[in-house]
């Protein structure tokens, strides 16, 4: 395994993979237990590698001619070292839902999620025919004979049996809100895509008769150089209709702290994209696992305004000409729910979102800087958006949206709700005429100019009784298990509204839920 890893190309930092470094170097360990004749001269793995995210204080007595390292060390440490290793693996998989043969869906995990020049480039234009198309197979191969690794004999030696476990691995089943659903359908049917073009060209039965790693025959290169070529193609699909790394195969992130400068944590290790490189910003995201599953349907009401929300983000997809949007209004009429619908509608055409709290505006050049070059639609979506008059963050927002000197790329959009027209906090000082403040007049267009700059301000207000009591009836349509009639349904909707603060989708919906609760 080790070797293999050594000769990929375009994915050569997978080789540092803490997971695959060290089932390499222990796979390669194993190999000389038992071997007759001078255990000096018997190569050895270096455990010590920063890689490897694991350094050992350990130190064997003896020597070592040929390498400065230790002998062999003791099958005891090679079993805490796979064991570790499984552990890794299975974080993961639960993280993400994988099931089945945990080995071949992080394999390709890491195939889809590792940003590099082949990859990166075929999410743009798909694989095409450049000399890079060389290297991507040349790696296929070997992911190829990765796929169906046999580990019975690490198995044997070790005595152990964790490798069939986790090849054949039946998972619990849980509530998707316990795992990155989306990510689990995406590498799962990668995953099993793979395997079809494996079993098409006999590799699976190959690896069983212990030869797909013959590289002297030409029958067995030839069938794997033919997998390889239906491999590139299902990967070099999935970087163009999904995109490449975390952006590709989630919807929604946030900020994260970026790692310091020259280390990079990879998917496997908090999922952290894209990896810090020398001119980008210091600028990370952390996907969101587990984004609400709604649809602008399921907001009764509000027609015009989610008809105009759809038409502005549309143009934007097909690279239209589009404006910043502003959702202002009363509480609870569904403005957040608006713009998390539009994820779920359009994930699938290549947008994305990103949401940005107020504390980190100032950040906002970087972001868009990070994300400019992608081959997405960002949303920014700020959620309550409002500034008291003795904040100044928003002032970074002003410059980012018109009149810095960068022009904002065409890729990225800005959302954002309040419940304040203006944004910026204004005092009865702004509007009075008795005002100790020499330029009354500039200081007021200082605090307007904010809402200015977004091109579509949606406004939603409180529905009246008739509008509560219809978006009511609507969401009870929803739920069989509530049996009152209309008119008692209606009735108690009242008494709820009276004694919750008024009119307000958010609270038909809350009484919808204790209705629901009390008839289940």
């Amino acid at each position: 395994m080790k070797k293999e890893l050594s000769r990929l190309v375009l994915y050569h930092e997978l080789g540092r993979d803490p997971i695959l470094h060290t089932l390499a170097d222990v796979a390669e360990a194993a190999e000389h237990m038992g071997t007759p004749g001078n255990p000096d001269d018997l190569p050895f793995p270096d455990f010590t590698d920063p890689a490897n995210d694991l350094p050992f204080d350990v130190h064997f007595p003896g020597k070592c001619r040929k390498r400065p390292h230790p002998p062999v060390p003791p099958k005891e440490m090679l079993v805490d070292r796979v064991y570790d290793a499984i552990r890794r693996l299975l974080e993961i998989a639960t993280s993400y839902g994988f099931d089945r043969n945990l080995w071949q869906d992080y394999l390709t995990f890491l195939l889809l999620t590792n940003e590099n020049p082949f990859s990166l480039t075929a999410e743009k234009k798909g694989i095409g025919d450049g000399s890079v198309r060389h290297f991507a197979h040349q790696d296929m191969e070997i992911f190829c004979r990765l796929f169906v690794y046999d580990f019975s004999k690490l198995e044997e030696k070790l005595g152990i049996d964790c490798f069939s476990v986790v090849t054949n691995y039946v998972s619990v089943p849980k509530r998707a809100q316990n795992f990155n659903r989306n990510v689990s359908l995406r590498v799962r049917k990668t995953s099993d895509a793979i395997l079809e073009v494996l079993k098409k060209h006999d590799i699976d039965k190959m690896a069983e008769e212990g030869m797909s790693a013959d590289p002297g025959n030409k029958e067995i290169a030839s069938e794997i150089s033919k997998a390889a070529d239906d491999m590139l193609e299902i990967i070099s699909d999935f970087y163009l209709k999904y995109g490449v790394g975390m952006f590709g195969l989630n919807r929604a992130f946030r900020l994260a702290e970026a790692e310091p400068e020259g280390r990079h944590r990879g998917p496997a290790h908090g999922s952290i994209v894209p990896p810090i490189r020398q001119g980008l910003p210091n600028i990370a995201f952390q996907p969101i696992n587990n984004t609400e599953e709604v649809h602008l349907s399921d907001l009764v009401g509000y027609e015009i305004q989610k008809q105009k929300l759809r038409e502005n983000t549309e143009a934007f997809l097909k690279g239209h000409r589009a404006n910043n949007v502003l959702l202002y209004g009363d509480a609870g009429t569904g403005k957040s729910t608006s713009i998390k619908a539009l994820i779920t509608e359009y994930y699938d055409q290549g947008l994305r979102m990103i949401e940005l709290y107020k504390h980190e505006m100032q950040k906002l050049s970087a972001v868009i800087g990070t994300i400019k070059h992608r081959n997405y639609k960002f949303i920014i979506y700020m959620d309550d958006l409002s500034f008291e008059d003795f904040e100044v963050e928003y002032k970074y927002l002003k410059a980012v949206i018109e009149g810095g000197l960068e022009s904002r790329p065409d890729n990225v959009l800005i959302y954002a709700t309040s419940n304040r027209r203006h944004l910026v906090k204004e005092t009865w000082n702004d509007t009075s005429d008795v005002d100790l403040e020499k330029h009354r007049g500039d200081t007021l267009q200082e605090k307007l100019s904010l809402v200015d700059r977004f091109g579509i301000t949606i406004p939603y207000m409180k529905p009246n009784k008739k509008e509560f009591m219809e978006i009511v009836r609507n969401l009870a349509a929803r739920h069989p298990e509530i049996t009152l009639s209309e008119d008692e349904l209606l009735m108690e909707a009242q008494k709820w509204e009276m004694a919750h603060g008024g009119f307000s989708g958010r609270i038909a919906q809350q009484f919808i839920n204790y209705i629901a609760g009390l008839s289940s």
